[in-house]
């Protein structure tokens, strides 16, 4: 049944109803009206305003449906849909509008994954740079003021080794800015190995406690999926450091229910002190990328804290395992 012909039999049934009841109560309308009168027939008018109200909010349900989802959906969140009920015009626009969110969704992991893609080649690309020009000339200028150092007399050779001092720690720099571009662990030694190395750094510039708890079964992955699961442990903890006001923060990795599940929880503020951000967003954007879940809650357990939980499903035939796996395993 179209819309139009539900909405005027909803209206038919209740005009319906109370022409019959005029034909066949005993009611009488005088002239000129008397109170008693005008009162049945306003009560009346009533009855069959709110009858009226009831059968159209019934009717017309599927489309406030309809309408708190598209004020809700978040292609972010893939698998929000509505449930066909019956025939109609209003059952073929709810099809219409999931058959529409498909779309978007596929459309919308096609051009992330392109746009991650390019952000991984440019990250590469100035980790490089990074380090064969910056960080070989900043090399050179430390050779250099060594030898000078070695040279020169008081008080020139102090100030020529507080220059080596700045100089190195800006190398290091560098060169931490060149991992966190270019995870080049997690391409030589694997997964685990990146991620120890990743919290070790994490633990010893922020002076939080971390801890660690790997599984010692995890599967061979393929890399795009071990860069996802890198990148969302990356961005957690670096949510952590700026946002969350935390003292602790675990890291942890292993099967379940067949899907490999990363979880960093912290004890800092909670879930409800974070907005959905760039980065959160981000996170959201890498899961879709192989298929996985990303679930942001507060902690389990008493006090505050978040937790951000990534599921990502293992494939019927999981990819073979490296030549070399002993690398990947937990030092």
């Amino acid at each position: 049944m179209s819309l139009f012909w539900r909405i005027f039999g909803l209206n038919a049934v209740v005009l319906g109803t109370a022409t019959a009841l005029l034909l066949w109560a005993p009611v009488t309308v005088s002239v000129p009206v008397v109170l008693t009168e005008a009162v049945i027939l306003v009560g009346g008018l009533v009855v069959m305003l709110v009858a009226n109200a009831a059968l159209l909010r019934w009717g017309l349900s599927p489309l406030d449906r309809l309408t708190r989802l598209m004020t809700t959906v978040d292609l972010l969140r893939p698998g929000q849909r509505l449930p066909v009920d019956g025939g109609g015009e209003v059952a073929e626009l709810i099809r219409t509008f999931n058959a529409m969110l498909d779309r978007l969704e596929q459309e919308r992991a096609t051009s992330s994954a392109r746009v991650l893609l390019a952000q991984e080649a440019e990250r590469r690309r100035i980790a490089q740079e990074l380090h064969d020009e910056v960080g070989q000339s900043m090399t050179a200028v430390l050779l250099a003021l060594k030898r000078a150092a070695d040279e020169a007399r008081e008080p020139l050779r102090e100030e020529l080794h507080q220059a080596q001092e700045i100089t190195r720690e800006s190398l290091d720099d560098v060169r931490r800015l060149v991992r966190r571009l270019r995870p080049g662990v997690l391409e030589d030694l694997g997964l685990v190995s990146a991620l120890t190395s990743l919290t070790s750094d994490f633990a010893t510039h922020t002076g939080l406690e971390v801890r660690r708890r790997f599984g010692t079964d995890l599967p061979a992955l393929e890399p795009e999926t071990e860069l996802v699961l890198y990148r969302v442990a990356q961005e957690s903890l670096t949510n952590v450091a700026r946002h969350a006001d935390a003292r602790r923060v675990e890291v942890a990795l292993g099967r379940a229910d067949g899907a490999v599940r990363l979880t960093v929880t912290d004890d800092g503020r909670g879930v409800s002190a974070a907005c959905e951000g760039a980065g959160i967003r981000g996170m959201r954007e890498r899961a879709l990328l192989v298929g996985a879940g990303l679930d942001i809650a507060d902690a389990p357990g008493p006090g505050t804290g978040t937790r951000i939980r990534l599921t990502v499903p293992l494939p019927a035939s999981p990819p073979a395992p490296a030549s070399a796996p002993a690398p990947r395993k937990q030092q």
